[in-house]
């Protein structure tokens, strides 16, 4: 294998591709000393069990007190992870790592008489300390919501024993990410020039783009053959992750572990359900995109391997890390001058881990605490695709600066739902870049077809996760016991109804999800979908209207937690509480498709 394509050591890629998590703590005596003050400050919070409805005072020094703790715990997790992150391999920070989740879970365990007590309170008594105290108001919504959701919330025992089993709870998430990321090997392929390359989450897509059709045909070969020869291991991992699922939501008196996790948010399950029914709607031009990758690609048959090959020949261009960043910030133009001098600030403060090393957490995603950078992992591969991942995972962090900018620790995160509005925003101002200054019809066939693959990727496949994941917990819910073959059949049905019957189908997709980390975040994969449709409807609203549109997104990414999801994309022009906005989305598609075949119709 040539020295230039085999994997690199953590230590042999330069500094400046490295994030800068010594911006959290220059010295780990330091994460031990904030690892032993959360410790105390989690031991000193029990002395406000019974005491949080004597005042309005007591219960917003309880408030604050109990932000410090976590925001010292989560600084604490978030640098162990990441450092363990860099190299899934070193002792070191998997200990860390493995504390650190320790520590959370016994947070919970100290702090989970709060909840409780506070919807055990009278009624009137928390909305009569809101009108007493100003202070406390900061912290409005978040009682408020806390009252709406009262009927789920068990007795202060319950509570303390649901927290002390949340780190056996997470097991199966633990399990599945050592599989994953340090046990499981895919082997080697020859690549287009002939070069032995092992296979690597961080490569497989590349590989899966190969215009040799061989190439992609031996790397899905030994990616799935890989999973299914831990497929009962996998499937009993992904089987109790999801009956704990299904049991906690029972516990918590909730009809399904659907709506369990849907009502974080205050997302009805008529939006989850909708987004599924009207995406099987149009599943007819996804199976015409199908048809005509089919013949774009000149084949008698096509296979679930040719799904990302190029349909047009483009000269093989290395792109390296600087000229993507150049890329980006040209295609984010219209989010205006603070929004590009921030992001230019944050790329040269370190945000960014930029590549693939061995042992490194594959994938890419954008982190940090309330009081750090907003971290970006990647690992780039020096494709123009990598381009999009960049402009995706900064759109995360740039919505994490702002919102932290503004919002109080309490506000400083955000919903999924809102999200991955920030990240596909900038992808579809990206993409109208691009598409706007091309004028070669070979270069815009390429560009149309990353867009319209992002657009399947995005709302079809993630719509199909969706709904994999409904029936798999249904199914437990039911009392059904999850085998690999059971999961594979599920899976492949659907996969044969969303791809539909032009392709070629064989075993091995059926244990495609045995691969998907997001599904042991459950019902996580649909907020893709419905980022991306909103996405597209404001990308759209800033392109047409400028100024106006642009602040109100501003606005909308500094807003944070501080209200609803639904409530806030309102705010943002997009009301997702109706089908209206997937069916636009839907339309959109379509119309790529109609361009796509007027380009190729003389072919």
């Amino acid at each position: 294998m040539s020295d230039s394509k085999k994997l690199k050591q953590r230590e042999e890629i330069e500094d400046r591709y490295k994030w800068n998590i010594r911006a959290m703590y220059a010295d780990e005596d330091i994460w031990e000393e904030d690892f032993q003050k959360a410790e105390k400050l989690a031991e000193a919070f029990g002395a406000y069990a019974g005491t949080l409805g004597k005042s309005a005072q007591n219960l917003l020094q309880a408030l604050r007190d109990r932000d410090s703790l976590w925001m010292t715990a989560e600084k604490v997790y978030v640098y162990a992870q990441m450092k363990k992150d860099e190299d899934n391999r070193t002792a070191r920070y998997q200990e860390l790592s493995q504390r650190a989740q320790s520590l959370l879970s016994r947070i919970s365990a100290e702090t989970s008489f709060f909840t409780p007590e506070l919807t055990e309170l009278p009624e009137g008594t928390i909305e009569a300390f809101l009108a007493e105290k100003e202070e406390l108001r900061i912290y409005s919504y978040l009682l408020e919501d806390l009252i709406r959701r009262r009927k789920h919330v068990l007795s202060k025992e319950a509570e303390t024993l649901m927290a002390k089993m949340g780190e056996i709870a997470g097991a199966p998430k633990q399990i599945f990410s050592m599989i994953n990321n340090a046990d499981i090997r895919f082997g080697t392929v020859r690549d287009e020039d002939g070069d032995e390359i092992e296979v690597t989450h961080g490569n497989y897509i590349s590989l899966m783009e190969s215009s040799d059709r061989e190439v992609r045909k031996a790397a899905y070969e030994r990616l799935y053959d890989a999973y299914t020869a831990q497929k009962n291991t996998l499937a009993s991992t992904y089987y109790y992750n999801v009956r704990k699922n299904c049991i906690v939501s029972g516990i918590r008196s909730y009809p399904s572990a659907l709506a369990a996790e849907l009502d974080g948010d205050n997302i009805p399950e008529e939006v989850y359900r909708s987004l599924v029914d009207t995406v099987n709607r149009n599943l007819g031009v996804l199976h015409r995109y199908v048809n005509l990758r089919k013949k774009i690609l000149g084949l008698d048959e096509i296979c679930m391997y040719d799904m990302y090959a190029p349909l047009v020949d483009m000269p093989k261009k290395n792109v390296p890390y600087e000229e993507a960043l150049e890329i980006v910030r040209r295609g984010l133009r219209p989010m205006g001058e603070e929004y590009l001098a921030d992001l230019e600030r944050g790329i040269e403060a370190g945000w960014i881990d930029v590549y693939e090393n061995e042992g490194k957490t594959s994938g890419a995603y954008s982190f940090g605490s309330y009081d750090s950078m907003p971290y970006v992992l990647l690992n780039y591969n020096n494709q123009f695709k990598d381009a999009f991942t960049i402009v995706h995972e900064l759109g995360h962090s740039m919505n994490s600066f702002y919102t932290r900018r503004k919002q109080p620790y309490i506000y400083g995160g955000h919903s999924i739902f809102t999200a991955e509005v920030a990240s596909t925003v900038n992808e579809c101002l990206l993409m109208h870049d691009l598409l706007a200054d091309c004028t070669d019809r070979n270069e815009k066939l390429y560009l149309l077809t990353i867009y319209i693959e992002e657009f399947r990727a995005t709302v079809f496949r993630q719509t199909m996760f969706a709904e994999f994941e409904l029936a798999v917990h249904e199914a437990v819910g039911r009392g059904e016991v999850m085998t690999a073959e059971r999961l594979c059949q599920i899976y492949g049905d659907l996969n044969r109804k969303y791809f539909g019957p032009d392709v070629a189908y064989d075993d091995r997709i059926a244990m495609e999800w045995a691969r998907i980390p997001h599904f042991y975040n459950a019902f996580y994969v649909y907020k893709y979908a419905t980022g991306y449709s909103a996405a597209v409807a404001i990308s759209e609203k800033i392109l047409k209207e400028g100024r106006p549109a642009r602040d109100a997104y501003m606005e909308f990414l500094a807003a944070g937690d501080s209200d609803y999801p639904i409530e806030l994309l309102k705010g943002a022009g997009v009301d997702m509480s109706t089908p209206d906005v997937v069916e636009s989305a839907m339309e959109t598609f379509r119309g790529l498709i109609d361009q796509l075949e007027e380009l190729v119709k003389n072919d």
